[in-house]
């Protein structure tokens, strides 16, 4: 509507003019909308106030994975998106693993008699001679996420004169503490020029931090030895990380100004000049790293030996890095979008951005993954009615066969479907419908999955989601719309009897509750081979671990723990369960470790 407005007021010629540039600005909009991919799990939002909230992380309940809870703050205005005990969030990145937080500046007040700390509201007072510390944390203590500040965005940045800031890694250890960094900033009879932002060593100092770690301690140390009279007053000293690359130019200014405020010349002797203003700065941002742990996150991760590194995450078409236990995720080249969710990573349309993706005077084709550039084919022109013609049946052919490429295919799925329910009706489903509907334990252990459901769990059962097989059929891993990771027994062939007596044998089985048998949480029954959905086990089966483990074999308690368990798995189904179970069939390959 707007563009019609803007044609609307512009004389005939004009409006000629303006339309192919208008039809541009509303294809560069089309495209824009086309490739915003989602970062969130469906149903939960992904934004709280104009923060981008990506899976993993989330603030409402069933939007985040365990350990990456958020709070929004929806009391102010904008809201507010929080991390552990109330610290600001800038910023969320998938790309580069980070967040990025406004974290507290830790500030010393000086005076002739006393030293005042003020870091986190608290304040003791001591002597400037004697060794003074605070802690920096950045909000990250007791939220139990895997959470560090970057060594390689951050610097530690002290401000003051005549002092010696320290940054102490494990500052509350009983085995005494290590020193990470540290920088001294030096002052003579007045304070770094105001145009000065070089923050090297006169009134300001910074250094890389080595060690990245979800807390610190700050110590200082007075280096003054003036000896000046009771009225002598000291600018404050302060030290704080900081995002390199915003701890630059006008930003140092502000710094260095937040911290002598309150004193307009460093003083000596009898020369004393005082000045006091509040400290309007109180935070600045911190890029923080976050990872996945490779136990701790195991249902995000997926064994890939087509992978560099062996590993992806749990979408399609993304890569995962591993660093001593910690993975980061991205998705493969030529996809975009969040690869910690199923199907995260969707494939970007290069003919969409020929800016990034030229083709010069070829044709873009896109292509999953990827893109080609062909030779354009030229044309014959046809003057006239003949052209209009052509083009007439050209598009009238088009509508054609997409209407029949559309009945075709709701011809197929009303097919598929009939197919369905004559399986479902073949296999008694409509009897276990009966039997879980009248007895109210079976009903809360047992549920009938749809082959829809199972199919989007496996990716149509895709043979990468493979877990193992045999002469009686194959299992798959699936991830269930809940983000429920179970595994799925897909029969090859069994005979009618069978199936008659399928339906009673799943409401025993359903009943079964012992820590040491896999258990049945429900069938789908509308293929010709019912299909039995378990408990995923990921640990591997007991002839892999025996036969195939090599580098760490089982020792004998193991061993001896495994036949103990697994005959009081027995001893339960035979004896202790409420219908006698007997398997028939126990072997190495069919036991979990």
């Amino acid at each position: 509507m707007m563009f019609l407005l803007l044609l609307s007021s512009v004389p005939s010629p004009r409006a000629k003019l303006l339309m192919p540039a208008v039809l541009w600005m509303a294809l560069q909009l089309l495209m824009v909308t086309v490739t915003a991919f989602p970062v969130a799990l469906p149903g939960c939002p992904e934004t709280c106030g104009s923060i981008t909230v990506p899976y993993p992380f989330g603030f409402q309940h069933g939007c985040y994975h365990a350990g990456f809870n958020l709070t929004c703050d929806e009391t102010r205005h904008p809201p507010k998106l929080l991390l552990g005990d109330g610290v600001e969030v800038d910023d969320i990145s998938l790309a580069a693993s980070t967040v990025r937080v406004q974290s507290k500046i830790t500030t010393f007040s000086w005076s002739y008699g006393n030293l005042t700390a003020q870091t986190a509201n608290n304040r003791s007072a001591v002597k400037p001679s004697i060794d003074s510390s605070g802690l920096w944390y950045g909000g990250l203590t007791g939220t139990g996420m895997q959470l560090a500040v970057s060594t390689e965005h951050n610097v530690f940045v002290a401000i003051g004169c005549n002092f010696i800031a320290y940054l102490v890694a494990n500052p509350d250890s009983a085995g005494g503490q290590e020193y990470v960094r540290a920088c001294a900033a030096l002052c003579d009879r007045s304070f770094p020029a105001p145009g000065d932002t070089s923050c090297s060593g006169v009134g300001c100092c910074r250094t890389p931090i080595a060690q990245a770690l979800p807390a610190y301690g700050v110590q200082f140390k007075d280096l003054d030895q003036t000896d000046g009279g009771p009225s002598t007053h000291r600018p404050s000293v302060s030290a704080f990380i900081v995002d390199r690359e915003w701890f630059s130019g006008i930003n140092v200014s502000a710094m260095q100004n937040n911290t002598f405020s309150d004193s307009g010349s460093y003083i000596y002797g009898s020369h004393q000049h005082q000045h006091t203003s509040p400290k309007s700065i109180t935070s600045v941002p911190t890029v923080l790293e976050w990872w996945l742990d490779l136990q701790r996150d195991r249902d995000l991760i997926v064994l890939d030996p087509h992978s560099g590194s062996a590993l992806r995450c749990i979408s399609l078409n993304s890569v995962a890095v591993e660093t001593g236990g910690e993975i980061s995720c991205n998705c493969s080249d030529g996809y975009e979008g969040n690869p910690y969710f199923v199907h995260g990573c969707q494939d970007i349309d290069e003919c969409l951005q020929p800016d990034v993706y030229p083709c010069l005077h070829e044709t873009c084709i896109n292509m999953p993954g990827t893109y080609r550039c062909s030779a354009k084919k030229s044309i014959i022109s046809l003057p006239g009615i003949i052209t209009e013609i052509a083009i007439s049946a050209g598009f009238g052919l088009l509508l054609s066969l997409l209407g029949v490429a559309k009945i075709t295919n709701k011809l197929k799925q009303r097919k598929a479907k009939k197919l369905r329910q004559k399986f479902f009706k073949k296999n008694h489903g409509l009897l276990l419908q009966q039997l879980i509907s009248s007895n109210k334990d079976v009903a809360e252990r047992t549920r009938i999955f749809s082959l829809e459901d199972l199919e989007q769990a496996t990716n149509k059962f895709d043979h990468n989601r493979i877990l193992g097989g045999g002469g009686h059929g194959t299992v798959y891993k699936g991830i269930l719309s809940d983000q429920h990771v179970v595994a799925i027994k897909k029969a090859k062939i069994i005979v009618q009897r069978e199936i008659n007596q399928f339906i009673n044998e799943v409401v025993i089985l359903s009943q079964t509750n012992h820590r040491n048998v896999v258990k049945l949480f429900g069938c789908c029954l509308e293929t010709e081979v019912p299909l039995l959905i378990y408990e995923f086990i990921s640990n591997g089966t007991l002839s892999y671990h025996i036969h195939g483990q090599i580098v760490n074999p089982l020792s004998w308690k193991d061993r001896l723990r495994i036949a103990l368990e697994t005959a009081r798995a027995i001893a339960y189904l035979h004896s202790a369960a409420s219908i006698s179970v007997y398997h028939r069939d126990i072997m190495c390959k069919y036991t979990t470790y």
